[in-house]
């Protein structure tokens, strides 16, 4: 891959948004890419605004996704969606909260990990490595549940507009 691929994750503090970041930047360094990962706390410890950009690709140079050129935005708490949307480049895919419900998960913690699941369906990194690096993220007692999490909200994401979420 040639190209540098930008994602952000947004959300509140305490859902788990640093966590989904890790994941996806040990997914895509398992994968076989440089990668590149800033964090922006905010009042996270307050329920205050966070945000998480991970880039990969080839060779990436810095870890902070330019203004409007987020391949992939992945929102998990609604009232972040507006505050985050200019961060999306024209043609970037959102992942909203409202593609899973969090009534619909066995565990509603697991939103981040069904909204990464979801961003999964549009990132060229195989699924062999997502499970590898939430194997490597989460204690061992959350597998099974995050692992479900995990496929629902890839087949969300398949499911939705002809397998492409916005």
């Amino acid at each position: 891959m040639d190209t540098v691929k930008n994602i952000v994750i947004a959300g509140l503090g305490g859902q788990g948004v640093l966590t989904a970041s890790d994941m996806l930047a040990e997914a895509a360094f398992r994968a076989g890419f440089d990668v590149k990962k800033s964090e922006l706390h905010g009042m996270s410890q307050r329920g205050g605004s966070v945000s998480s950009d991970v880039r990969y690709g080839a060779c990436v140079l810095s870890p902070m996704v330019p203004e409007a050129q987020a391949d992939v935005l992945v929102v998990l708490e609604a009232t972040q969606v507006e505050i985050n949307r200019p961060r999306l480049r024209p043609d970037g895919v959102l992942i909203g909260p409202e593609l899973i419900g969090p009534e619909a998960l066995a565990n509603r913690k697991s939103l981040n990990v069904a909204l990464l699941g979801a961003a999964s369906a549009v990132l060229d990194i195989p699924e062999e490595h997502w499970l590898a690096a939430l194997h490597a993220n989460l204690a061992e007692r959350l597998h099974k549940v995050n692992e479900q999490a995990f496929a629902q909200g890839r087949a969300a994401a398949r499911a939705r507009a002809g397998g492409q979420p916005h």
